[in-house]
């Protein structure tokens, strides 16, 4: 079941643009190693379903999976071939508005190799570019 938000104030939003870099959530905090995107994007319910179904196939009951985005916003769209006018489309999906730096999944109690091999499959089901990134040091 693909993740959405329970209740929300309005049931559809603009589109609006992603603008900038990540300032909060740019960095990992519960698990040791993370998956970080490198441009802006919007990633669907269904998207980050598939993520944690191959992180959690990989890492087979070892470790802990961390899912740090959640789908705030609703994507709407119109039938093909309808005519302009007749106001917004229904709601599509539901989607999670991903700048870069943002952190999409953290992995924690596992090898480096496991969580590298993991978070690369991980990325492969991303829309949009990623890099792994390990926990930095804290003074």
């Amino acid at each position: 079941m693909p993740l959405m938000p329970k209740r929300v104030k309005y049931r559809k939003v603009q589109k609006g643009r992603i603008r900038g870099k990540a300032t909060r959530g740019n960095f990992v905090a519960f698990g040791e190693f993370g998956l970080q995107a490198l441009e802006p994007g919007r990633i669907s319910a269904e998207t980050i379903e598939a993520g944690r179904i191959v992180a959690s196939q990989a890492v087979k009951g070892s470790g802990k999976l961390y899912i740090r985005i959640f789908p705030h916003k609703s994507v709407t769209a119109i039938p093909a071939e309808t005519r302009m006018g007749k106001g917004k489309g229904e709601v599509e999906y539901w989607a999670a508005v991903v700048k870069p730096g943002t952190i999409l999944f953290e992995l924690g109690g596992v090898t480096e190799e496991l969580a590298r091999a993991t978070l690369a499959r991980v990325a492969y089901k991303m829309p949009v570019a990623c890099r792994f990134v390990a926990r930095r040091p804290t003074i």
